[in-house]
This record gives structure tokens, sequence and C-alpha cells, in this order.
């Protein structure tokens, strides 16, 4: 009888709560560091491209104030006020704009630069999803803060959704060894941990620098050689061919060049953690699926 009075008390306190006593809308990011507003976001900065997309895809965009460089995606985000890139932040122009929500790239901004926003006390949400799932977590994350859940959560399970018909369309496909390069000079590719290696995962491919302590390694034509890899992608301006994959058209005795498995996909949505990922994904399956017919 105690308890049910003291809730009963309770519940009586919190119903003649003034409305600026509300709890706080309150996410952890990726730092693992819990973020806390007193009300939705309303003036979003976002510190990446990547970033930039989230934001749109969790039903914020329209309260995206700044931006930085290459926030090209959605055709809005061309619209709005650059604040620098993402390694060299105009702090003087970004507070200009009053944001009172920053999305930060974990390990892509510069540290110093993040450390003086914070001592400043502008309320920071750093991201860098490494999984599919972190990708939908983050986008619901995002439209908590800034009071979209409908849309932001639809589209989240659109992607969780989607990621979980091409898992199970290639679940039992033939495997394929593959090499993504990333960059042509200095040579480097990525490792399993890396989104883009989840993708050649996804879509039956067997990453052959897999296993590589490196996220984004570099490495070297010779071992690329040893590797003999069945297939090579890499991105491009909207998966146009280009020189990039020249080098390797001498090799004529690797499998990937012997049966013309030099593929290129658009290099923007398969290099950010974004719902374009999904495009992306069947962007690779089906050129791996041409590396299987080639077998």
């Amino acid at each position: 009888m105690i308890k049910l009075k003291g809730l009963a008390v309770m519940l009586g306190w919190m119903l003649l709560a003034p409305p600026g006593l509300a709890a706080p809308i309150c996410v952890v990011d990726d730092l693992e560091v819990e973020v806390c507003l007193d009300q939705p976001a309303k003036r979003i900065a976002t510190l990446s491209p990547g970033a930039t997309e989230l934001a749109f895809a969790a039903g914020a965009g329209d309260k995206v104030v700044a931006v930085v460089n290459y926030s090209d995606y959605p055709e809005a985000a061309l619209k709005l006020p650059l604040v620098g890139n993402h390694t060299r932040i105009d702090l003087e122009a970004l507070l200009a704009l009053k944001p009172d929500l920053v999305i930060t790239w974990r390990t892509g901004n510069p540290p110093a630069q993040m450390e003086m926003l914070r001592a400043l006390g502008l309320p920071m949400f750093a991201i860098e999803p490494r999984t599919f799932e972190g990708v939908s977590k983050v986008i619901e994350q995002l439209s908590t803060l800034a009071g979209t859940e409908q849309e932001g959560f639809a589209e989240a399970e659109r992607f969780r959704k989607g990621i979980a018909k091409i898992a199970e369309q290639y679940r039992d496909a033939e495997p394929v060894p593959v090499f993504y390069q990333v960059w042509q000079t200095p040579l480097m590719t990525i490792n399993d941990d890396h989104l883009i290696g989840k993708v050649v995962q996804l879509c039956g491919g067997v990453n052959v620098f897999g296993d590589m302590p490196r996220l984004v390694p570099r490495i070297s034509a010779e071992v690329v050689l040893e590797a003999d890899p069945h297939a090579i992608i890499t991105g491009s301006v909207e998966g146009i061919e280009d020189n990039q994959l020249d080098r390797w058209k001498s090799y004529t005795g690797m499998t990937a060049v012997a049966k013309n498995n030099l593929f290129f996909v658009p290099a923007s949505p398969i290099s950010r953690p974004t719902p374009r990922l999904l495009e992306a994904s069947r962007d690779i399956c089906e050129r791996l699926d041409v590396a299987r017919e080639r077998e």
C-alpha cells in the first residue's frame, strides 16, 4: 500500500511539473559518449559528407544549417552554407550559424578543433558506423535528437530490410576472391572490418586482404599479384571506367585480368556509411555475378 501511495504521489508531481522540466533527449554516440539535448535540435551542423547524408536520411534535412565541402547528396545539401572541409573547419563561420547540434566524424575531423568546440559547450554527436546495423542505428539516433523519429526510423528499417534481402540472396553464392582498390598511389585497400569489406562479404566475395590489421592498409603490387584476386573493384565518378586499374592490365597471368574482371562502381555511395550503401551493395553484387559467370 505504501509503495502504491508513493507511486501516486510521484505521478501527480510529474503531471504538475512545468513543460521546461521535461526529460532530456539522450543518445550514446560512436565515442560511447552520452549526448543529451533539452529539446529536439533545430539548427544542425554536419562536419562530413556522410554526416550530411545521414541527417537528411533521418528526416532532419530542413534543420541542417552548415555542411562541409563535398556534401553533394542529396541535391538540397549543395545549397547549404559551407564551413570548410572535414579536415579543417572554419570555426568562426560555424559558430556564426549558431548550431544547437554538431554531427562530427569520429576519426575524420581534426581533434584539436573538436576539443575547442566541446570546450565552448556545443552539443556534439560523433558518428562512424562500422556495420550495416550501425548505419540504421545512427539514423534512428539522429532522428531522435532532431525530433523526426517517424521519418528516420522508417528509413532505418528500409535500409535494414534491404541489406537482409541481399544477404539472403547471396547466402550460398560461389565465393569470389576480391581485391578492392581504395587508392592508386599509394596503393591502398580495405580489411574486413571496413564497411566496404562487409559489402564484399555480403555479396559472397572473399576479400583477399580481409585479415590485415589496419582498416585501410597500404600494400604493394607484389602482394596483389601473389593474392591473385579473381576480381578487382574500385570506385570512380558515377562508376565510369577511368585509368585507375590500367596498371593491372599488363599482368595477364592474374586471374582478374585474364577474365577481364576489372570493375568500377560509383565512388560516393560505396565510400560513405549511409543508406546509399544499399545501392552500392547491389552494384558490387552485380559485378561479382559477372565474375562468377566468367569462371
